[in-house]
């Protein structure tokens, strides 16, 4: 009686190993298992050398230079009362013209006179965009001798160098649209021809002959391209009259004999024409 007593109490005394291996994978005392304890050992290990790989990379990174960038309005009369020249600011603080740089060395000619059909490109720096295009505009001086500026309108130009229009053109312009004005301008493409002549009276064509640049044409060159002599002309009454105004001549007029000039080959006594002469090549008297 008393030894099953001793069984029912205390149950049966085998283990079953496999159970033990299914639920038993901690001890008595809650740990892990051999095996368990080397692989979360392996894993820690890998962790804490990934984590200072990844701190040895970010301290090894340099923060990149920070770069102040200063920005300028630039602002045409038509959007505002007044525009205001760029500047930039350095790093002391203190406001410096950002011109400088852009006007340095550049000189404005001042021995060139523009005419008729010359080309100049023209820009105003403080108005860096005009059409869409950072370049400067191309100009060409008209037929009356003006220039169409930007803002300002129509300029008288022939007879100035750019450098006189550059003085001009910034006066006007600071007056009533900027607090300052940078006026680039130059000369892009001069006109081959320096002006005309006209020749009128007994000839075979009278009318206009251009008068190329560096082109020493004389009244009786002029003649012999307009066809030459008509039958009744005056040749020895030559007029070469020069218009009030030029080279400070005031209504200069010169009696050429174009017998001796012609004929006589003393060339020496011809006339070097300017632009807007007039050759004046009169009738001879017709005696019967």
């Amino acid at each position: 009686m008393n030894s099953a007593r001793s069984k029912l109490d205390h149950g049966p005394q085998t283990t079953d190993r496999s159970a033990e291996l299914r639920f038993g994978a901690c001890g008595s005392t809650g740990q892990f298992a051999p095996k368990w304890n080397s692989a979360l050992r392996n894993l820690a290990h890998h962790l804490v050398i990934a984590l200072f790989a990844w701190l040895a990379a970010i301290a090894s990174v340099k923060a990149a230079p920070f770069t102040e960038f200063t920005f300028t309005t630039n602002t045409p009369a038509h959007t505002a009362s007044r525009p205001i020249a760029a500047t930039s600011t350095n790093t002391s603080g203190t406001s410096t013209n950002s011109l400088a740089v852009s006007l340095e060395g550049y000189l404005p000619d001042d021995k060139y006179k523009l005419r008729v059909g010359d080309k100049v490109a023209f820009q105003i720096l403080e108005d860096r965009i005009i059409d869409d295009k950072d370049v400067p505009r191309s100009l060409m001086v008209a037929d009356s001798g003006e220039l169409d500026i930007p803002y300002i309108g129509r300029v008288p130009a022939t007879d100035k160098t750019c450098k006189q229009l550059c003085d001009e053109v910034k006066v006007q312009l600071e007056k009533d649209y900027y607090y300052r004005a940078s006026v680039v301008m130059a000369l892009d493409l001069a006109n081959k021809y320096l002006g005309r002549v006209y020749v009128w009276g007994q000839v075979r064509n009278q009318g206009p002959i251009d008068l190329a640049v560096n082109e020493n044409l004389t009244a009786g060159k002029a003649i012999l391209r307009a066809g030459g002599f008509a039958d009744f002309a005056s040749k020895k009454k030559v007029k070469v009259v020069r218009p009030s105004g030029t080279n400070d001549v005031a209504n200069a007029t010169f009696i050429l004999n174009m017998v001796d000039i012609l004929e006589g080959g003393k060339t020496e006594k011809d006339v070097v024409l300017q632009p807007d002469d007039f050759i004046i090549v009169p009738s001879r008297l017709i005696n019967f």
